[in-house]
């Protein structure tokens, strides 16, 4: 075989791979835009929901708890929020005390806790409310109730005077009288013992409760973009889901032995009220509010701008009061100055002008008169300051018998 011929087969060698290298190519590019064009198609037809799904995921994210308190009404056991594009149902939550369990009870509730965490499959919110406890519907019911037993004890009394007096009755009927009245005094007694203790509570502030909440929102976007309902249906619909959601709640936190409830249209306002009105809450529930005439849950509690500038004027006034003092003070003319300072040394220099006086008239007095006079002011100069070191110390010492006595007693 000649060089040619070695150089035809390479040749030919090469072609066919080349030509196979070439629909390998083929075929793959065949395959992605194949594959590409059905994804693009398939992205065409559920392009709508797709978009959807994400807008509602958008919504799904953390929120303040302050946004719960922008609501437009309350309907049906649900706050109304957004012109009516959001509703939310809230559960009140039962606690518990973990820290008394035993160690399987608290692994009982982990496990029945994160069964409720597994459940879930929408937001929620947990929101914690502290309120100081008002006993003063409890002192009425209590009033009203020992006020009915001192009628029924005045009654008693009344019966078995009758009867004692009439001398008809037999002794063990008079017996059975006696007890009934005793025992309605001591039943008297102790209830008005009761009033007296609730009364003394009720003065301590520091008295708190916590409740607990889960807040259910329901978003009117769920129902899809193309929803033809009117308001009645939606706020139908709405209800009917949340009321799903919220008995679903209950349910998997009993696992955690955790008790829940579905708040009532008075609940939820009574816990929008007491969030806008912490201070005046304490002493004005929303009960004798509604009977007051009050349809606004704003009425009570001041603005808090309107507290703020209070403050702001009082803190002005006192500074601007201070201001002025130090400013006279440091206006007063240095004459005026000089008399407060002649004023605070007078003794001193009374002293002085008097020894002046008589060095200048030593001539008419004599040396020996001079001297002796001089001697005189000097030591009663310092008979002075003595007596006055000596009433400090004095009054130290005695402050520190009063002291030494009280630490013995």
């Amino acid at each position: 075989m000649n060089s040619a011929d070695q150089i035809t087969q390479v040749l030919t060698i090469v072609l066919i791979v080349m030509i196979v290298v070439l629909v390998i190519l083929a075929a793959a590019f065949l395959f992605f835009w194949t594959r590409s064009r059905k994804k693009k198609e398939t992205e065409e037809v559920t392009g709508e929901k797709t978009s959807d799904a994400k807008k509602i995921a958008k919504e799904y994210t953390k929120q303040s708890i302050l946004k719960f308190m922008e609501f437009e009404g309350i309907e049906d056991n649900m706050i109304i929020q957004k012109k009516g594009m959001r509703y939310i149902m809230v559960v009140e939550c039962q606690g518990i005390n973990y820290d008394l369990m035993s160690e399987n009870e608290k692994i009982g509730v982990e496990e029945g806790f994160l069964q409720f965490l597994n459940t879930l499959r929408h937001p929620v919110q947990i929101y914690v409310q502290t309120r100081t406890v008002n006993l003063n519907d409890s002192i009425e019911g209590y009033q009203r109730k020992v006020e009915e037993i001192g009628y029924e004890l005045e009654k008693k009394k009344n019966e078995y005077l009758k009867k004692l007096q009439s001398g008809l009755a037999s002794r063990e009927e008079l017996n059975k009288d006696f007890f009934e009245v005793t025992k309605q005094t001591n039943l008297y007694e102790y209830g008005k013992d009761i009033i007296a203790n609730t009364k003394r509570m009720s003065q301590n502030k520091n008295v708190l409760s916590k409740k607990y909440y889960v807040i259910i929102p329901y978003y009117v976007e769920d129902l899809g973009s193309n929803n033809s309902f009117d308001k009645e249906e939606i706020r139908n619909i709405a209800f009917q889901e949340l009321y799903t959601r919220a008995q679903s709640i209950i349910r998997t936190l009993a696992g955690c032995d955790v008790g829940g409830k579905i708040l009532n249209s008075e609940e939820l306002a009574d816990l929008l009220y007491v969030a806008y009105n912490r201070d005046e809450a304490e002493v004005f529930s929303i009960d004798r509010a509604a009977r007051s005439g009050y349809d606004e849950l704003y009425t009570t509690a001041p603005d808090v701008l309107d507290k703020t500038m209070r403050a702001l004027d009082e803190e002005i006034e006192r500074r601007a009061m201070t201001l002025a003092n130090e400013k006279v003070m440091q206006a007063r003319s240095p004459k005026q100055q000089q008399i407060d300072q002649k004023r605070a040394r007078l003794e001193e220099l009374v002293r002085q002008r008097a020894q002046m006086i008589i060095k200048q008239n030593a001539a008419y007095l004599g040396r020996q008169t001079t001297e002796s006079a001089t001697r005189l002011i000097e030591e009663e100069e310092n008979d002075q300051e003595e007596g006055g070191t000596k009433d400090v110390e004095e009054k130290q010492k005695k402050t520190t018998r009063r002291r030494k006595s009280a630490a013995n007693e």
